[in-house]
């Protein structure tokens, strides 16, 4: 009999995928937990990658990225995120989960610490066992709006942590980082001698305040991994296209990696990125529609008063408080799907301090949201 390693039977499999069985089985159910945009690749997008592909664009493409697709994201490094930065210092790679992985595998040596936001992004753990070191849960409380409190950090440095991942805007809180909570990790980050992976994924889809880089923080740059991705400001996850910026000493190191994992990015979702860099209407428009839903929410999850929330200003997630329903965090879940056919996830898929909460994706129509709130007021209210 096969016996499979001990580094896979760490991994505890997501609920999103039974999730996903579940919504091919019952069509009347709406959806709230999605991560994934709803709306189709703008058309401008489509056209260029079938124009190229026609002209036979079908082959490998450099290891490290086509030069053009690296060149307009330095570009778009320094005029968007205020990260100096050159072309060989780009990285482009199948979405940002990869070039997650690759940081981590280039960075992380057996038993090394790795401290990760939770709740967090629910593939920060398992590519950290992945890469045989071990995460460290820092919790990310309600009462600070799920920001990092810096007196938390410190409790958990210690000389075997290498890393810090933080994930602004986030998920599964919605909570985008002020410029003095990020200037006093990096401070932390400097006088720990520690490494900063930064997961921007969200970084367009800001409703209040605005994003900011702490690889643009004055003196953060050796310091800083930055990760990014087409898949959801560009409504882009079937392209699989995402990219990595950090020390080109790092990029060089994660390029001997990239051969063993998925040799380069697809050619023709690279032509789609040169192209989707080429406007921001299609951002913007997405965008509005995405905050015109996440008001809609505010007004209605204010009306069960057993629910709490802090109120998100980027990506497109609630994540409400529930412990006063006296349900878990998959209780509370089971018991709308059953009730009223409304799914949303646990917050417990999301680490440990996730429990008591769920998380709410506004990555659906606003009708569907708005009959998603009317059923679950029959059972809440």
């Amino acid at each position: 009999m096969v016996e499979v390693s001990k580094r896979v039977k760490g991994i505890e499999e997501s609920k999103i995928g039974e999730s996903l069985k579940v919504l091919e089985q019952e069509p009347s159910i709406i959806s709230l937990g999605a991560g994934e945009p709803d709306f189709s690749t703008p058309q401008r997008i489509i056209e260029a990658t079938k124009k190229f592909l026609e002209k036979g664009y079908t082959h490998y493409a450099p290891l490290e990225g086509k030069v053009e697709l690296r060149e307009a994201l330095a570009d778009k490094l320094k005029k968007e995120n205020k990260i100096d930065v050159s072309p060989e210092e780009v990285l482009v790679t199948c979405g940002s989960k990869e070039a997650i992985l690759l940081t981590i595998l280039s960075l992380i040596d057996p038993g090394e610490k790795v401290i990760i936001p939770d709740p967090g992004y629910l593939a920060f753990r398992p590519i950290v066992l992945v890469a045989n070191g071990v995460p460290i849960s820092l919790h990310l409380r309600q009462e600070d709006g799920f920001e990092i409190n810096i007196d938390e950090l410190k409790k958990l440095i210690d000389p075997k942590v290498k890393l810090l991942i933080i994930n602004t805007p986030s998920n599964p809180t919605g909570a985008v980082f002020k410029k003095k909570t990020l200037e006093e990790i990096a401070d932390v980050v400097v006088e720990n001698e520690l490494m900063v992976l930064s997961d921007e994924v969200y970084e367009k889809l800001v409703y209040e305040g605005k994003h900011i880089s702490i690889g643009s923080l004055n003196g953060m740059k050796d310091y800083v991994i930055t990760t990014q991705s087409f898949s959801k400001s560009y409504a882009m996850c079937g392209f699989r296209i995402g990219y990595v910026t950090g020390p080109l000493k790092l990029v060089e190191e994660m390029k001997k990696l990239k051969i063993c994992t998925t040799i380069s990015a697809p050619t023709a979702s690279q032509i789609a990125a040169i192209e989707a860099l080429k406007s921001e209407k299609d951002v913007e428009k997405m965008r509005k529609e995405y905050d015109r839903r996440r008001k809609l929410l505010i007004k209605r999850l204010s009306d069960f008063e057993k629910m709490e929330f802090v109120k998100p200003k980027g990506a497109f997630y609630f994540f409400p408080n529930i412990s006063a329903y006296g349900m878990s965090s998959e209780e509370f879940s089971e018991f709308l799907l059953e009730k009223v056919k409304v799914l949303i996830l646990p917050g417990n898929e999301f680490g440990k301090y996730g429990e008591g909460f769920i998380r709410i994706s506004y990555a659906t129509a606003y009708e569907k949201i708005e009959e998603a709130m009317d059923r679950m007021e029959k059972v809440l209210s």
